[in-house]
């Protein structure tokens, strides 16, 4: 079995993506291989929660590297291959925990997949998975058919990369493709150069956000395989934001993520008005806090990362407080963060006002706050707190998000959306609110009985409902 987390030799995305790896075998002979990618809550590095952060400069700064090792080996589990690598992280035990989680993971893959052999021979499973790649291929082709030939183009931006406070710029130019056999160009040629602050993507991270994109929009219901990425040809510039080089810190680098998949679905917009959705929140919005219990002495880490609003559809309103595109994770209850944390929830629900206006309304961004009842060191990534989620079809922009601190019997003041490491002293109060989603079709084109229906469930004001509507 393989472990490593190193983005730049196959390791995930960014370093608390641990990847197992395993080659199955069936009487001395591979069939195959089963994989399994955990997110750790951390991986070492200057500060709880390592690579999680959007302020390092480089990756050295993100955590613990490990590049492809051997954790077993001829059967044989490498004990001082794992000992190096839980020396050198927080909460070891809970880090073992996922160790083993992870190999169990593979353990039931390994079994399930030589079932699979066993009950149908080698020769028919060879043949049932090159029909399926064959089908995913030809389904998606036959969905290119179905987008007008042609160049289609747009730009979006990043609000900063932790580090300085200029914009980041990615473009891409999608060619849909209908000579010879359909295919897809994505050419994110005109983006920024790589970032010294730690939003940058490694190329596998560009190719898992257009290939979710064109998924999503063509194809939902078909099998993700070798097949379905024969039509898609990405051209990305090394050295470029969606295409750093190492020694690139890349630990915030979902909210570009996010970012890419607004971009591609704004140049689609163009060729499919009834597919695409406007500008969601955008922004993974991690918020992590650190730090050491009083009683045992144990270090403690906890991660989430928070909804927002989904951008409008074509006949739709977006969802309040939701996960959106590349981020998949749920929420963490009240009463469990309070129970294991040094931390109280003041408040937490739907940010008013903040969906964009239009025919349809964006989705409401969410709000929590929360006060640490000890020292805690506090790391975050965000994004959309400048560059709000645009509307489609005359629909207006979402209201940004923003983080707010409150020291103890202090103002509050606004704090940047990528920081690492800042104290919080017990009684001090974060704000997190998140952006919400833009808005599809005119504003003037909403029914009135909806926009009451928005005043009385409290996602509107009265003030916002005559402003906008």
């Amino acid at each position: 079995i393989i472990i490593t987390n190193d983005p730049y030799r196959g390791g995930g995305s960014h370093l608390p993506d641990v990847t197992l790896v395993q080659p199955v075998f069936l009487k001395d002979r591979l069939v195959g291989f089963v994989a399994n990618i955990a997110h750790w809550a951390d991986i070492g590095g200057a500060f709880p929660g390592g690579g999680t952060g959007g302020a390092s400069s480089e990756i050295f700064q993100e955590g613990l590297r490990i590049p492809p090792l051997f954790l077993y080996r001829q059967g044989k589990f490498q004990s001082e291959i794992a000992e190096a690598i839980l020396t050198n992280l927080r909460q070891r035990r809970e880090r073992e925990g996922d160790l083993r989680a992870q190999l169990a993971s593979l353990h039931l893959g390994e079994r399930r997949l030589k079932e699979l052999f066993q009950r149908y021979g080698r020769k028919l499973m060879a043949t049932t998975l090159t029909s399926l790649f064959n089908y995913s291929e030809k389904i998606l082709r036959q969905q290119v058919r179905s987008i007008p030939p042609g160049n289609y183009q747009f730009q979006d931006y990043l609000d900063d990369d932790g580090l300085s406070l200029k914009p980041l710029k990615i473009q891409v130019k999608i060619k849909v493709d209908h000579e010879d056999q359909p295919s897809l160009i994505f050419d994110f040629t005109g983006t920024d150069p790589q970032a010294e602050g730690g939003v940058n993507m490694v190329r596998v991270a560009l190719e898992a956000s257009v290939y979710y994109t064109v998924k999503a929009l063509l194809a939902p219901n078909i099998p993700l395989n070798a097949g379905f990425l024969r039509p898609i040809k990405i051209i990305a510039p090394a050295g470029t934001l969606v295409n750093a080089q190492e020694p690139a810190a890349v630990g915030g680098r979902t909210d570009t993520c996010q970012r890419v998949v607004d971009t591609l679905l704004g140049a689609f917009s163009a060729a499919l008005p009834q597919k695409v959705m406007a500008a969601s929140n955008g922004a993974t919005t991690a918020l992590i806090f650190g730090g050491t219990r009083k009683l045992s002495g144990k270090d403690f880490v906890y991660v989430e990362a928070l909804g927002g609003g989904m951008g409008a559809r074509f006949a739709r309103d977006g969802l309040d407080g939701i996960q959106v595109h590349i981020t998949n994770t749920t929420n963490l209850p009240v009463e469990a963060l309070e129970m294991e944390y040094p931390l109280r929830v003041l408040r937490y629900g739907l940010v008013q006002n903040s969906g964009g206006p239009g025919k349809y309304r964006g989705g409401l961004g969410l709000e929590k706050e929360i006060m640490a009842l000890a020292p805690v060191l506090f790391s975050a990534h965000s994004d959309r707190h400048r560059f709000r989620p645009w509307g489609l079809k005359g629909g207006l922009p979402g209201q940004p998000g923003i983080f707010l601190l409150k020291a103890k019997n202090k103002k509050k003041r606004k704090i940047p959306s990528k920081i690492n490491g800042f104290l919080l002293q017990p009684g001090d109060t974060l704000l997190a609110q998140t952006a919400g989603g833009g808005g599809y079709g005119s504003p003037q084109e909403r029914p009135p009985e909806k926009v009451v229906q928005d005043y009385i469930s409290g996602r509107i004001s009265r003030s916002h409902a005559q402003q906008a509507y």
